[in-house]
């Protein structure tokens, strides 16, 4: 069996636990096994260290920021170059780590595997004007398995800060731009433009049938089972 690789980035409050829930559950109906991998969980080295590090240093929020209980949180919207350099060391852990989990990945029995979050989320923390900073991006993309079906939830920045607000609106609007970029840099990253959830579906859907392998005999997985989107 050959596993499928998806893979959802975007800033904070564009819509991505939403369209994943919605692929996990199309998937299923459809009579595709899938598992959730969530990034900051599953993959990044030390994450809780990390997290009450980045909390003790920079004072911010902890948790999820909701239109109820708005946060101010102070972690990947440190900007400071000292702050950058331990970013260079821990992503490219965070990216060695992540090539191993895929590696085993691909030897399990299920269909489709989604990652709330991939490298690029990561990447897009960095200042990548800075030519030194896109070589390192570079070399971490070279090494990191590109997923076959890569998605960019593009979003409206002061939407997206109504739905979830935990970061300065200012960090969205330049977080969204980094996520364009990183879009450009690694190649294979589909932007999903900002619409109505139902049609945003649609274009996901699409482009995971389109990377499902064919199966016996040459035929693609949706015509055999008669699957849209």
């Amino acid at each position: 069996m050959v596993t499928t690789i998806v893979s959802f980035s975007g800033i904070d409050g564009a819509g991505k636990s939403t369209q994943i829930a919605g692929l996990e559950s199309w998937l299923r109906s459809s009579g595709l096994s899938t598992s959730l991998v969530t990034f900051w969980d599953d993959v990044v080295v030390l994450c809780r260290l990390r997290e009450y590090m980045s909390h003790r240093a920079f004072k911010g929020d902890q948790g999820i920021g909701s239109p109820e209980k708005p946060l101010e949180r102070r972690d990947k919207n440190v900007t400071s170059w000292p702050v950058t350099a331990s970013r260079f060391f821990f992503y490219f852990a965070d990216a060695v780590h992540l090539a191993l989990k895929i590696r085993r990945i691909k030897k399990t029995n299920t269909d489709v595997v989604i990652f709330d979050r991939y490298i690029y989320d990561e990447l897009a923390n960095l200042p990548l004007k800075n030519a030194f900073v896109r070589a390192f991006v570079w070399l971490t993309l070279k090494l990191v398995p590109k997923p076959d079906v890569a998605c960019a939830i593009d979003a409206d920045p002061v939407a997206a800060f109504k739905r979830k607000p935990e970061y300065p609106l200012e960090f969205l609007h330049r977080n969204r731009a980094a996520y364009l970029a990183m879009a450009k840099l690694a190649g294979n990253i589909t932007v999903i433009a900002p619409g109505p959830v139902e049609a945003m579906q649609s274009s996901i859907r699409k482009k995971v049938l389109q990377a499902l392998p064919p199966l016996d005999g040459g035929r693609p997985y949706a015509e055999v089972h008669k699957i849209s989107y």
